[in-house]
């Protein structure tokens, strides 16, 4: 049995269906199973489960011969914070799972992973990647760079859809993307493929890009117009110092789009080419075109103000 907690986020669910599609019986953690989608309700067990109460994960479990931890807690809604769920809760999960006998755990965790990194995402992702490797499992630890997926609805959708967009920093800042079905691939042969086993991946993309050609990939291939802002660094370590006591969750994201516009983020793609010559290298374009591109209608004109 394969237990996937982070099921019904884009990379857990494109995981799943990999697995079952191998037919390999697999198990979801929800929260809210109404969350998994209908392409899967059926090919899965389904399995009420929190990674903030630990008491809810020993007997949802029971049996699983691998544990993929696709978790998050760092953006989306309803956002717990990396520290609740990318830290104490994968701690939790490696825990439960060593608690019922598990032989193997994937853990996706992130590129810049750190025990001293800015932001609390990579701070807590290091933790986890810690308390697996003093566990008794084998491990398997994969550090994708930013998923294109996130990005383009972050700042591509709404410029298809409202005609207008908010680039976070000045955009220029090469920035290494990668699709989350090549890192699904990557997942789908960790927990198949045994010499994976006790390893470290480095999931990156193809390109090393800025947000700025994002949106201008987003523009070319949906023909969307619109106006593109921008919010300066200054702005931004504004906002995040006024936000630190009172939204910490959001004054963290604010950090993360500051050092993705400023830090050395990008990555070569040589050793994955190497190493997993058998999944094809997702481009911007493809992912743009597969996303947005058959929802856009027309280009739409800027919105007032």
């Amino acid at each position: 049995m394969i237990v996937i907690a982070g099921g019904t986020g884009r990379m857990g669910r494109e995981l799943a269906i990999r697995l079952v599609e191998r037919g390999l019986p697999v198990r979801v953690l929800a929260r809210d199973p109404a969350r998994i989608p209908d392409s899967l309700r059926d090919r899965v067990e389904a399995v009420i489960a929190d990674v903030s109460e630990p008491g809810t994960l020993v007997p949802a479990l029971a049996g699983a011969d691998t544990v993929v931890s696709a978790i998050t807690g760092f953006g989306g809604p309803g956002a717990a914070g990396a520290r609740v769920v990318d830290g104490d809760g994968n701690i939790a999960l490696i825990d439960a799972a060593d608690a019922a006998g598990t032989g193997h755990f994937v853990l996706l965790s992130v590129r810049s992973a750190a025990p001293d990194a800015p932001v609390s995402l990579f701070r807590e992702k290091y933790r986890a990647e810690q308390r697996l490797g003093r566990g008794r499992m084998a491990g398997t630890i994969i550090r994708p760079t930013a998923y294109m997926e996130t990005w383009i609805d972050v700042v591509g959708r709404p410029l298809v859809t409202t005609g207008r967009t908010r680039v976070f920093g000045r955009g220029r800042n090469p920035i290494n993307f990668v699709s989350a079905s090549d890192v699904a691939a990557i997942a789908d042969l960790a927990v198949t493929d045994p010499s994976l086993r006790g390893t470290l991946i480095d999931a990156v993309g193809p390109e090393n890009l800025t947000m700025n050609s994002l949106v201008e990939t987003v523009q070319r291939v949906t023909g969307a117009t619109g106006r593109v802002d921008h919010a300066s660094p200054g702005m931004m370590r504004v906002l995040a110092s006024v936000l630190r006591f009172a939204r910490p969750i959001l004054a963290d994201q604010v950090r993360a789009g500051l050092l993705m516009d400023t830090a050395d983020m990008r990555a070569d793609p040589a050793d994955r080419l190497a190493r997993f010559p058998s999944i094809p290298m997702t481009t911007l374009e493809e992912v743009v075109r597969r996303e947005i591109a058959p929802v856009a209608g027309p280009a739409v004109a800027p919105q007032p103000g």
